[in-house]
């Protein structure tokens, strides 16, 4: 009856950054399935010996971020219940751990024991019905390993008005457990389809909540007891569509590859033989008129200190995201390795925040830029802004929802604390480490006093139809993947397949740097000499597509309803993509300028 589920997606700095990154690192390897385990640290018992047991939440099927405390519905209270203490991650990833009342003690069978006797009254009653409407599941850890199952079920027996359904409430519960010699491999719960309690109609029930517990011995080794939760992304025909996804992102390389070497080189061959030939003769060649913009094209952007910010802000995220690869790869996101992803977020965008204010500040200085302090306070609020406001914004709903959603005053004020004793100091160090630098901008040409006026262009060489047009080949490399995912983050796949995921994130990479180039191309042989910004927005213009994806996979793929839902996949969908968008767009710029400076310093400009 019970279905399984997830919880759940540079520039170097300086030498002493670079060994500080080195270390956390090693020290998120070594908490390697250790931050998270139980009372009995060596998961080994005795006989008759008390096994930790937590529930955890319970909360629609469908809505996997609305979740709720375990007891905030009617079960049974024993009056011996207690919080476990929880780390960082485990908070920010919704936990709320509770001792659970049952006891299953090591290989002890139990055979419809009861929970306890209680009355319901009609509002209690009615809060079940609510909840076995909504398809309520409820989660719980024994011993680590997770549990599910739903607390109802609804009896439509080919009735078509929803008022003639009939709901009801599971009271009795089988533990079926597996071990191997002392420690516990395998559990999962069954709720007994005979024994429920009629919800349909408000009045006061009798109920007495039961629970069995069946033991049975496997030659499962212990280090492999994690394994069944991730066969889920190895199954032969998810295999065959995670291949088929990489085969058509490199398709895409492929066919891009092509058309910048037999399109794009081409045509740059024939521009330096035409210029060292005869500079004359290519006057009225207007595919290459990026020659006689040589004198603008290195005029630096408006908004210099935004785009340094968004330069900073963007090689950060790069770095976060790299650094969270490798830690995937080496397996540390195991399946309910709970909090270990939402952890490593935090420490290591703290500890990245120097490579954020080093960039930014260095390339600051070389635009020739003179408020550095203040394009440092820029960097440090341009994600993290939007992303305090939507958190504040989102954690409000959270609360005025009483779902487990909402962190606790005591968590914010550590996350305060990591900001102000961490990011923010070695953000200034980043910065004063980039203003000290002293490097210069390196133009192969010089700059003219006045700008060239750039002439008049058809529509589709405007901004956003080029942003358009650099978004989509990206895209579609990725979009396969993408399903995968959302299905995990916002749904209950359990996504294990990293590699392949880094390889599609590698190719994602060089998709964007290409098409950005290209288009760079076209901008500058049209005369177009504005190309700073437009290179970054059209990089980063995959975020947008991505998040045009969030509308079809939540209104065509999944089944999440209600405000708070809609509101969290939304609101922090949005930061993520606007993540993105900052990390690919400096990616684009990245590869534009290396472009620009390669075809500059080729030809010799007066």
């Amino acid at each position: 009856m019970f279905v399984y589920l997830s919880d759940l997606i540079v520039r170097k700095e300086t030498a002493a950054m670079g060994r500080t990154l080195a270390l956390v690192l090693a020290i998120l390897i070594s908490l390697h399935g250790t931050h998270v385990r139980s009372d009995a640290s060596d998961h080994r018992y005795k006989e008759g010996e008390s096994v930790p047991f937590y529930a955890n939440k319970v909360g629609p099927f469908h809505n996997p971020s609305e979740t709720y405390r375990f007891f905030d519905l009617p079960f049974c209270v024993t009056g011996h219940e207690r919080e476990k203490t929880e780390a960082l991650g485990e908070v920010l990833n919704g936990d709320r751990l509770v001792s659970a009342p049952y006891d299953l003690n090591f290989k002890t069978e139990k055979d419809s024991q009861p929970v306890c006797k209680r009355r319901l009254t009609k509002e209690q009653v009615a809060q079940f019905r609510e909840a076995v409407k909504k398809d309520y599941y409820f989660q719980m850890y024994y011993d680590d390993l997770p549990i599910w199952g739903f607390i109802g079920t609804v009896d439509k027996d080919g009735k078509t008005d929803p008022s003639e359904y009939k709901y009801f409430l599971y009271k009795h519960i089988q533990f079926d457990i597996l071990y191997n010699k002392d420690r516990v491999i395998e559990i999962s719960a069954r709720m007994d389809p005979h024994s429920v309690v009629d919800l349909t109609e408000d009045k006061d029930i009798d109920v007495e909540f039961l629970y069995t517990a069946k033991w049975k011995e496997t030659d499962i080794p212990f280090e492999k007891r994690m394994e069944k939760y991730s066969q889920s992304s190895s199954l032969p025909h998810h295999l065959e569509i995670h291949w088929f996804s990489i085969i058509n992102s490199c398709v895409t390389v492929l066919l891009l590859t092509g058309f910048l070497a037999t399109i794009l080189m081409r045509v740059l061959k024939n521009d330096f033989m035409k210029y060292a030939q005869d500079e004359e003769a290519a006057d009225d060649q207007e595919e290459t008129g990026w020659k006689y913009i040589h004198g603008d094209v290195f005029r630096f952007p408006k908004y210099k200190s935004l785009f340094a910010a968004s330069l900073g802000s963007g090689t950060q995220l790069f770095t976060l995201t790299i650094f969270i690869f490798m830690l995937a790869l080496v397996g540390v996101f195991y399946p309910y390795n709970r909090g270990a992803l939402f952890t490593a977020l935090v420490v290591i965008y703290a500890l990245t925040s120097g490579i954020a204010g080093y960039t930014a500040t260095s390339f600051y200085i070389q635009l020739e830029g003179s408020n550095w302090v203040r394009n440092l306070l820029l960097t440090g609020c341009l994600f993290c802004g939007p992303l305090f406001l939507m958190f504040c914004f989102l954690n409000t709903v959270a609360i005025v929802y009483s779902a487990t959603a909402a962190l606790p005053f005591g968590t914010i004020l550590v996350i305060l604390l990591i900001w102000t004793l961490v990011t923010s100091p070695l953000l200034v160090l980043g910065g004063i480490a980039g203003k000290n630098s002293k490097t210069e901008f390196q133009a192969p040409v010089r700059t003219t006093k006045y700008p060239r006026e750039i002439p008049p262009l058809p529509w589709y060489r405007s901004t956003i139809p080029q942003m358009a047009m650099a978004g989509f080949l990206p895209f579609s490399a990725i979009y396969i993947e993408l399903y995968y995912i959302f299905a995990s983050v916002w749904g209950h796949r359990i996504y294990t397949i990293y590699s392949i995921l880094f390889i599609v994130f590698i190719i994602l990479l060089i998709v964007t740097a290409f098409i950005t180039v290209a288009l760079t191309y076209f901008q500058l042989a049209a005369e177009d000499h504005e190309w700073w910004w437009r290179s970054f927005l059209c990089g980063g213009s995959t975020g947008l597509f991505i998040y045009g994806y969030c509308l079809y996979y939540y209104y065509a793929r999944s089944d999440m309803s209600g405000f708070m839902q809609t509101s969290f996949f939304f609101g922090y969908m949005l930061c993520i993509c606007y993540g993105f968008f900052l990390m690919l767009g400096s990616v684009g710029f990245r590869a534009s300028l290396l472009f620009v400076r390669h075809i500059y310093r080729s030809i010799k400009c007066e």
